[in-house]
């Protein structure tokens, strides 16, 4: 398979030596020197973009119209997916998007959703989201912890919408966002009753997990039409 990197910072070298590693070839890497526009050419397969949110619909764009399949790690961009997913519809090509590609992340996430389901029937439980990234982590909270609060949401009636950092009524979920050095991701959640404390956390020990989730992700779009999640690509239902 022959990938386009969009983005070549830390993450995109990690997918770069880790696609090669599993017998992929980068046969193009833009970057701000050499951005990915439709005046651009590559001979690539697949697309993987690891970019800014302000970059990264014009991205999915310029895949779209290129007919080449767009696997997107960037985040703060879900606003837009609605109209992304009428043009990659109508082009019949494919995207897949995740908040996180790590596998465990995505098993983490479906725990989340099953806590949070199990404890609809006892209200005693406060919920509640930490996640702690690195110093340069462009988006608070981060798309992670906005996909495990939409999990909880939808799967225990009692929250309505999450608050960051502070909460005013039972009806939010309270996401606590810390921004420390060197930090690669850590997601807890954390179910609180006057008697006792239910936990479920996740801590990433480096990049690997997130870059090998996104090959896998390129891997699965090949051939394929439409706009997929990590969910699709893992077969979690």
């Amino acid at each position: 398979m022959k990938i386009a990197l969009v983005g070549y910072g830390k993450m995109g070298k990690t997918i770069e030596r880790l696609a090669k590693e599993r017998g992929h070839e980068i046969c193009s890497i833009f970057n701000t020197a050499s951005p990915y526009t439709l005046a651009t050419q590559t001979n690539a397969d697949v697309a993987i973009e690891f970019t800014r949110p302000e970059l990264v619909v014009g991205h999915i764009e310029t895949a779209i119209q290129q007919h080449l399949p767009i696997v997107v790690g960037t985040t703060a961009w879900s606003a837009h997916l609605p109209q992304i997913t009428q043009q990659i519809e109508a082009a019949n090509t494919c995207l897949v998007h995740a908040s996180n590609f790590s596998i465990g992340v995505n098993i983490f996430q479906q725990l989340t959703e099953n806590l949070a389901q199990m404890l609809a029937a006892y209200p005693q439980y406060a919920l509640s989201i930490e996640e702690i990234h690195h110093l340069q982590k462009l988006d608070s909270p981060s798309g992670t912890a906005l996909t495990l609060a939409a999990g909880i949401i939808e799967k225990h009636p009692a929250y309505k919408t999450w608050s960051l950092n502070a909460v005013t009524d039972n009806n939010e979920l309270l996401i606590e966002a810390k921004r420390l050095p060197d930090v690669p991701g850590t997601h807890e959640i954390r179910a609180t009753s006057t008697i006792d404390t239910i936990t479920l956390r996740h801590e990433a020990h480096n990049r690997d997990g997130f870059a090998l989730g996104a090959i896998l992700a390129a891997e699965f779009a090949l051939g394929k039409q439409g706009v997929f999640t990590m969910k699709d690509v893992l077969q979690i239902i």
